[in-house]
């Protein structure tokens, strides 16, 4: 065996240990010892400092002030715009109160455990998605980069989205609401109604026209909306002064980002169970319609809401559990986050089809004096006969009941005829079966609903205000998801970074601020993030459960959380996580093969939406989007694998840890695992391969922890050793 050629310093206060394998075996015996130790891997002097439990030293690496401050930003990031506008429609679309049944199973199958999984990569390696995935195996760093892709391009529209709810907050402070009523307009002789609001309806002309002012195409530009550059602007602002410091500056806004839409739910909830009709809303969205729960598409839908519901491959997740103590209990946090999730999206339901039920019997009391008129018309005109109406029927106050009776009786006695009379049938269900999603339902349906409500504004604030704050903290999670590998991978200073990465977001998002912007904000949303995500997580699955191993990761939850985990997770990560995740990829690549690519545009002469497909370069951006997302993974693993990097140089780094603290690490696998002991420096000496076994057993001292890395999974990284003499220490 070589003798040391570099310094190696010593200080013990106890007795001196007899052999390396003694001193590493014997971690928790000689803990005071390898507290006043130092391992010289470097000429220079590192700065990365020894941090243990107790130890005087502290880590560099920012934490969480507290573990309600971790627990918000988590939902915070989980809790978004889709389980307001998102969950209700496919709840009601997909069978009613029987969707919860497959969400509930598809929750438990790949929710929690890939959500658990993320969190404890997270806080063992205590590192970024770049960082993660370049320690597990270098070959698949790629996994981080194209998380960061796809957070990046996400980030670009989401804040669009921010920026509309700003604008309609912003005009909410008046009374009416500008959408209350449609324009009048004049001219030398008259005055009309505007024709396209006419035609429509006074929120859905607001929102085309007076706030997108949206042209008729994709190919259309039609120029900057002024008005919403500057709401982007503000936006963006606003995340990168939250942002800035990262979770320090972050963490503190949490408190009411996370917590204020849970209050104005709650008050919407009680305002709307107070509001005629809101029971047959409810009643409406929990009947089960169980035939609907045994179709293949419902449980598709159920396995990608539950997907992005949790935020899984984004990289936001592991980026705010890295900042976590490494004996945290993150399985009880991936519980908690993951049950959260689950039932604000119900709340959101209840309060979502409170609100429509009392918008559908307003519409519906519309239909029937409309009706009811026309049938007096057709009395008195002699098409009707007298007889035919119930003595009891007053149609100047008819109710209801009493009109769906009249109309059935109309319907049986002019049968031939009944066409041509014009009536319709007032049922409240056909106005709630008329299921909207998305913008529609947060800037059409839910403001047309608050114009009836008393002291509309101040709902309409509280509403924008609580998507603003959802966005906000969907956005944050979002961003650190970019932020945090960077800066872990790079070294560069966060707050340049952070005002850089905003800038040139603002600067690209200017696309979605044209009148053609709301077809790219759909164009985003359908094709940059689905499948590339899905793809990531199924590698995800692969590098944890295949390459770095289910075992030894079993091992490093019980050395983190105290406990073991149920062999329930061992089997969900190893067999049926990977094999419904696969199943959900062929899906939604054939669903996505099957449905012609396009987006509804809105025709202003018609004022109504069309379908229309993309042009040839719209198709190629949309499958742009995809490649460049998913592509950082074999760009890497063919540089890897052919060695087109000198590892020495840092570049794409891997880590390293150093007693519970990282490292910069070269990403050479071979060589003499001696040399951490005998201090050679990186260029002379290869570091150990992290893909084979990190930690020993020694035999005859069955009571240590035999976990990887020390006591948290998270120490020394020792491959096994040779016993070696005392005179080579």
């Amino acid at each position: 065996m070589p003798k040391n050629s570099k310094v190696v310093k010593r200080e013990l206060d106890d007795e001196v240990i007899e052999s390396v394998k003694d001193l590493l075996s014997n971690e928790d015996s000689s803990d005071d010892a390898f507290k006043k130790s130092e391992l010289m891997v470097d000429d220079q002097e590192e700065k990365d400092v020894d941090v243990e439990e107790g130890s005087d030293v502290e880590d560099e690496r920012p934490a969480w002030n507290s573990k309600l401050q971790y627990i918000l930003a988590q939902v915070g990031f989980s809790v978004g715009l889709g389980n307001v506008w998102r969950f209700p429609y496919l709840c009601q679309k997909n069978g009613g109160g029987a969707y919860l049944v497959p969400y509930l199973i598809l929750l438990l199958i790949i929710g929690i455990p890939l959500f658990f999984l993320e969190l404890a990569v997270g806080q063992r390696i205590r590192r970024g998605s770049i960082g993660v995935w370049n320690y597990i195996s270098p070959k698949l760093g790629g996994i981080g980069f194209a998380s960061c892709v796809v957070c990046f391009f996400v980030a670009l529209y989401y804040n669009v989205i921010i920026g509309w709810s700003l604008f309609y907050f912003s005009q909410s402070f008046q009374h009416p609401l500008p959408w209350d009523q449609c324009p009048l307009v004049k001219n030398a002789s008259h005055t009309f109604v505007e024709p396209e609001c006419e035609k429509s309806s006074a929120t859905t002309y607001y929102w085309y026209r007076e706030a997108l002012n949206i042209s008729s195409s994709l190919s259309e530009s039609g120029g900057v909306n002024w008005k919403m550059t500057i709401c982007l602007l503000a936006a963006w602002v606003m995340v990168c002064l939250a942002m800035i410091k990262g979770i320090q500056s972050s963490g503190k806004i949490m408190y009411f980002s996370s917590l204020f839409p849970y209050v104005v739910l709650l008050c919407f909830l009680i305002r709307g169970l107070l509001l005629n009709g809101s029971v047959d809303g409810i009643r409406h969205m929990f009947t089960p319609k169980l035939e609907i729960m045994l179709e293949p598409k419902v449980w598709r839908e159920a396995a990608t809401q539950v997907f992005f519901a949790l935020g899984l491959g984004f990289g936001g997740v592991i980026a705010f559990s890295s900042y976590n103590k490494r004996d945290n209990n993150c399985h009880f946090d991936a519980v908690l986050v993951s049950f959260i999730n689950f039932f604000t999206s119900v709340l959101a339901t209840l309060v979502v089809f409170a609100v429509l039920g009392f918008k559908a019997n307003i519409i519906n009391e519309k239909c029937v004096i409309q009706n009811s008129e026309k049938i007096l018309k057709l009395l008195k005109m002699g098409n009707l006969s007298q007889d035919m109406i119930p003595h009891h029927i007053n149609f100047s106050s008819i109710t209801a009941e009493d009109y769906n009776l009249v109309y059935d009786i109309i319907q049986k006695v002019k049968e031939e005829e009944f066409g041509s009379l014009g009536l319709k049938s007032c049922q409240i269900e056909d106005e709630l079966n008329k299921a909207v999603q998305g913008t529609g339902l947060a800037f059409i349906a839910f403001t047309e609903a608050m114009t009836h409500f008393p002291a509309s504004p101040f709902w309409s604030v509280m509403f924008f205000l609580m998507l603003v704050n959802l966005g906000l903290g969907s956005m944050f999670g979002t961003i650190e998801g970019i932020i945090t590998p960077i800066v872990d991978t790079f070294k560069v200073r966060k707050e340049i970074l952070t005002v850089i990465c905003c800038l040139v977001a603002f600067f690209i998002g200017l696309i979605f601020v044209q009148r053609s912007g709301n077809y790219f904000v759909t164009m985003f949303d359908d094709y940059s993030a689905t499948l590339p995500l899905l793809i990531v997580v199924i590698l995800e699955n692969i590098a944890v459960i295949r390459i770095y191993g289910i075992d030894k990761f079993m091992e490093d939850l019980k050395d983190m959380l105290g406990f073991s985990p149920s062999q329930y997770y061992y089997y969900m990560w190893k067999y049926v996580s990977p094999f419904v995740l696969l199943c959900l990829l062929v899906a939604s690549i054939v669903q996505m093969g099957l449905s012609p690519p396009g987006y509804n545009a809105w025709i202003e002469d018609m004022a109504m939406e069309e379908f229309h497909s993309y042009p040839t370069w719209g198709m190629i951006v949309c499958i742009s989007l995809m490649v460049l997302a998913i592509l950082p993974v074999p760009i890497v693993f063919m540089v890897r694998r052919c060695n087109l990097i000198d590892d020495s140089s840092g570049s794409l780094a891997s880590v390293s840890y150093k007693r519970g603290r990282i490292i910069k690490e070269p990403v050479n696998l071979e060589g003499d695992n001696t040399s951490l002991i005998h201090g050679k420096s990186p260029s002379e000496v290869p570091s150990p391969n992290f893909g084979k076994n990190i930690y020993r057993k020694q035999t005859g001292s069955p009571t240590l922890d035999t976990a990887p890395n020390g006591r948290y999974g998270i120490g020394y990284l020792m491959a096994d050793m040779p016993d070696m003499p005392e005179s080579d220490l």
